[in-house]
């Protein structure tokens, strides 16, 4: 079984706005709203491509309320915890830019995060916990960290997306699969990756540090997998990119389903890169057949 964590999920409102105007009337040409959250997206990709999964975390008011009809509506397991104030909406201006502003989430309290750990204890050897997104400030920031410290030892394979030093102190305790963008890998360095050499150097130091396997996305050039028998790279497809939310998100999803179904890592890395991709070519995140036609242009190389 996957297990997903959201810790600060969110309703993504989408908003197109044609002549946005700063400090006058605008009106929408356009609008949607999606359940969002990094641990949200990757469950929701996992249930369209045929992944059993199961997703945790935290939710409260009305925006907790559509996010979890949402989540059902999608035939998606879901287990979260009620909490007091309103889960976080989140706005996505899209005009001649793409704005974000993201909303901050209701705080945590020590019964309710006593009652996640209490639902991650039964997670058994061989499942998967995906631990991705910001950690909220009423939460321990070490979280992430302590999280894959006790499991990784258990024998789950637990996957981390996250930045900064939650994810430098996450790969010392062995997670399978961290995933920074190229920016990211170079901010934990304070440095720039600017080029595959750059991304392949630090992220073989991620590896060396302790983390199985490391996916490092760059943007237009492809992606790498790095882990301690190769480096692999993989091109992306051709396309308009329609929306960057959930792209991240759709790589690990596709690639931890796909391993999931056949323990192949070239096959999941493929997979995986198409997932991305696929979203990035959407408003909203990949169905399986976009992801299918997207997968002969992904060609993996082993460097």
């Amino acid at each position: 079984m996957i297990y997903t964590v959201t810790l600060n999920p969110s309703v993504d409102f989408i908003v197109e706005v044609e002549g946005f105007q700063l400090g006058g009337l605008n009106r929408m040409s356009k609008e949607a709203k999606y359940p969002g959250g990094k641990g949200i997206n990757v469950s929701r990709i996992l249930q369209r491509i045929g992944v059993d999964n199961t997703a945790l975390g935290f939710s409260g008011g009305f925006p907790g309320e559509f996010i979890l009809d949402a989540l059902r509506k999608e035939g998606i397991k879901e287990d979260f915890i009620q909490v007091d104030e309103d889960s976080r909406i989140n706005i996505k201006l899209k005009t001649s830019h793409e704005t974000e502003i993201n909303g901050l989430g209701p705080a945590i309290a020590a019964e309710q995060m006593d009652k996640l750990l209490k639902k991650l204890e039964g997670m058994q050897e061989g499942d998967i916990l995906v631990l991705s997104g910001s950690i909220p400030p009423s939460i321990s920031k070490n979280l992430y960290q302590e999280l894959t410290k006790v499991y990784a030892a258990k024998g789950i394979l637990v996957v981390v997306d996250a930045s900064g030093t939650a994810l430098l102190d996450v790969v010392k305790e062995h997670p399978f699969l961290v995933k920074p963008n190229h920016h990211e890998l170079g901010e934990l360095f304070d440095t720039k990756t600017e080029t595959i050499e750059d991304a392949i150097h630090y992220g073989k130091i991620l590896v060396e540090q302790g983390a199985e396997n490391v996916i490092v996305s760059m943007a237009g050039e492809g992606a790498l997998l790095i882990n301690h028998e190769a480096v692999y790279s993989a091109t992306i497809p051709r396309g308009t990119v329609k929306n960057s939310t959930g792209a991240g998100d759709s790589l690990v999803a596709g690639f931890i389903g796909k391993w999931d179904q056949t323990k192949d890592l070239l096959q999941a890395f493929q997979f995986g890169v198409a997932s991305g991709s696929a979203t990035a070519f959407n408003y909203d995140l990949a169905q399986q057949g976009d992801i299918e036609a997207l997968l002969p242009e992904v060609q993996v190389t082993k460097l």
